[in-house]
């Protein structure tokens, strides 16, 4: 029998998710309990991840020429609902942040969906434009501008975090397509100052900066969550205290189920299992890689830039989340992907490795 599926992608997909279950378990279950039912988050989460394998299979099945013909529609999409969170009434506010659109139950966050809109956005520019990238100027301006629009909207939310990961991922994906490396750097550049112009001006993105170079001079107020963090690594030591035996998630961690889940991991069951963890994650990363290296060495140049993409994405936040935990970068609000809780986050991370599974399918059919 042809081996069409890579079964490697969907075991590591599949034990990511399987860990993730288990620790909002544990991590959620104070904060339950507090708001009168132990299991609300883990049974929310569990459904999310029903839905979320839904949007792989969905994915995965689908061809990919759908995705080439959607590519700038998706992206218009995105950025109409990112209009449409910043409008009073419409968005929902929490936490100081309009990220959401509520529908009953559920909600949808524009940055999240933008996530995926990008990747499949610049994988379809890349496809018709890559023989010019590297001569003509506005064959890489074009892109930048209208990922750019998107960000700028995503910070009036404000949602600081996804701009970083988009911006990374745009970054990455047109260095690999080609783009001149004097021409990268100058948009490197040009990027980077302004999102430092950004954390100077806001004063609380300048108050994390200055959380970050010595949290423990401001424990008890805003390096409130990143003591607490590195508490429970400490705590946890090599092997841990055990699985659901953590302290910091009884109240003493904020969004322990969520941002800081990491931390939980890392305080029940040790610096190796954190690493195990981390280790899964970065190897379901690097298998995307190879599903895109392949492609594109197949002539497949829409095909090989989602799998880069949807890598770069879920890698580059892997990194932000464990930084932030580990206090080895300033706090933001991104979550651990297949790991945290989180319904938007959980079922664009499942839908892009849906994408990814359905690169190495045509592969496979292929030959």
């Amino acid at each position: 029998m042809t081996r069409d599926w890579d079964y490697p992608l969907a075991g590591l997909w599949l034990v990511a998710v399987t860990i993730g279950l288990v620790m909002v378990a544990s991590a959620s279950y104070p904060r339950g309990a507090a708001d009168g039912d132990p299991a609300h988050y883990v049974i929310r989460h569990g459904a999310y991840l029903l839905v979320g394998a839904v949007a792989l299979g969905v994915c995965a099945t689908l061809p990919l020429r759908m995705w080439l013909k959607l590519h700038r529609p998706l992206l218009i999409v995105v950025v109409a609902l990112a209009l449409l969170v910043l409008i009073p009434g419409i968005g929902h506010m929490a936490n100081g942040s309009r990220r959401w659109i509520g529908f009953g139950g559920f909600s949808i966050q524009a940055a999240e969906l933008a996530k995926f809109a990008v990747v499949v956005y610049l994988a379809g520019y890349l496809a018709r434009n890559e023989a010019s990238l590297a001569t003509d100027t506005l064959a890489l301006v074009r892109p930048l501008a209208l990922v750019g629009a998107l960000c700028a909207l995503l910070l009036l939310e404000p949602d600081f975090g996804s701009v970083v990961v988009l911006a990374g991922v745009t970054g990455g994906v047109l260095f690999l397509a080609g783009a001149r490396l004097r021409h990268f750097a100058l948009i490197v550049l040009v990027a980077a100052l302004l999102l430092a112009v950004l954390s100077v001006v806001q004063p609380y993105r300048l108050q994390r900066l200055v959380t970050f170079l010595d949290p423990w001079a401001v424990a008890y107020t805003s390096g409130y969550q990143l003591t607490q963090a590195l508490i429970a690594f400490g705590r946890g030591n090599l092997f841990g205290l055990g699985l659901g035996e953590g302290i910091q998630k009884l109240l003493y961690l904020p969004e322990a189920h969520n941002d800081f889940i990491f931390a939980v991991i890392a305080e029940e069951l040790g610096l190796v299992g954190a690493m195990l963890v981390f280790g899964v994650l970065i190897a379901l990363v690097l298998r995307t890689f190879r599903i895109g290296g392949q492609a594109l060495a197949d002539g497949r140049r829409f095909a090989g830039y989602v799998a880069y993409g949807a890598g770069m994405l879920l890698g580059i936040q892997c990194i932000i989340n464990v930084g932030v935990n580990t206090g080895t970068l300033p706090t933001k609000g991104l979550t651990l992907p297949f790991v945290s809780y989180g319904g938007n986050s959980i079922i664009v991370c499942c839908a892009l490795i849906g994408l990814v599974l359905r690169v190495q399918l045509e592969h496979g059919r292929m030959r």
